[in-house]
């Protein structure tokens, strides 16, 4: 097996499309294939804060049902998951850029896509655990104790990352930085966070590049070891990346 990690795409479908090009996959009607059986891996965040979550959505959508890709959630999927099943979520942080896009469309392509996401959704495991390549593939990473386990305390680690609970005066979620104390010997691939760089610390290594603030988007490639990158057509955010110096 050899993959293609990609970090979170948050509706960027054009940058999407031009970093699996640039890998050397190659669309064949609904999906891109790779002609030495590649596979992609969407670590979660497809939607949300970026320009087209609804070509996303399918994009993942067909590529994962015809086997061509695996998908992992993020917190912004569970969102817009809870959403689609009705429960009331606050249209906020990146959500109201993809609601807005379904709401503008026909009823019918309204059912069409609710289906998609649900589906993609419901049949995704919370992480993936990959032998083949020495890998777990997990939104926001995960503890090397964690692996094998699926609890809810498993669940917030990998949708949100290691939480205090309290928040940076700008909102945002203060987060511990785990992958510090990670001794384990397989590659954690993650994102969630975004920096302007892959951030390499012990066998880890976070691939959200924060294409839709701006900076770029990029794919791990497994067994190699490899990363590639496209630059961002959004505008640039400087404040939205994060510094472990």
């Amino acid at each position: 097996m050899k993959i293609d990690v990609i970090g979170d795409v948050h509706g960027c479908s054009e940058e999407l499309r031009e970093l699996l090009h640039k890998l050397g996959y190659r669309k064949e009607k609904d999906i891109h294939v790779h002609p030495d059986g590649r596979i992609p891996v969407f670590l979660g965040d497809i939607t949300d804060r970026g320009p087209d979550s609804i070509g996303v959505i399918r994009l993942v959508y067909h590529m994962v049902k015809e086997q061509k890709a695996k998908y992992v959630p993020g917190n912004h999927c569970n969102k817009l998951y809870r959403f689609f099943l009705g429960n009331r979520v606050q249209e906020t942080h990146g959500l109201e850029t993809t609601t807005a896009e379904y709401r503008a469309l026909a009823p019918r392509e309204q059912k069409q896509i609710r289906h998609m996401f649900i589906t993609l959704y419901e049949n995704a495991p919370l992480y993936l655990v990959l032998p083949e390549v020495n890998a777990v593939i997990a939104h926001a990473g995960i503890r090397e104790n964690f692996i094998g386990q699926t609890g809810k305390k498993v669940k917030t680690f990998v949708l949100y990352g290691d939480i205090t609970g309290e928040f940076h005066p700008d909102g945002r979620p203060i987060r511990r930085d785990w992958a510090k104390h990670y001794k384990g010997s397989r590659w954690i691939v993650y994102g969630h966070t975004p920096v302007k760089e892959p951030r390499k610390v012990n066998k880890t290594i976070n691939i959200d590049t924060g294409c839709v603030f701006g900076n770029k988007l990029t794919a791990f490639s497994l067994p190699e070891e490899k990363l590639t990158s496209v630059a961002s057509k959004q505008p640039y955010i400087e404040e939205k990346f994060t510094s472990f110096d």
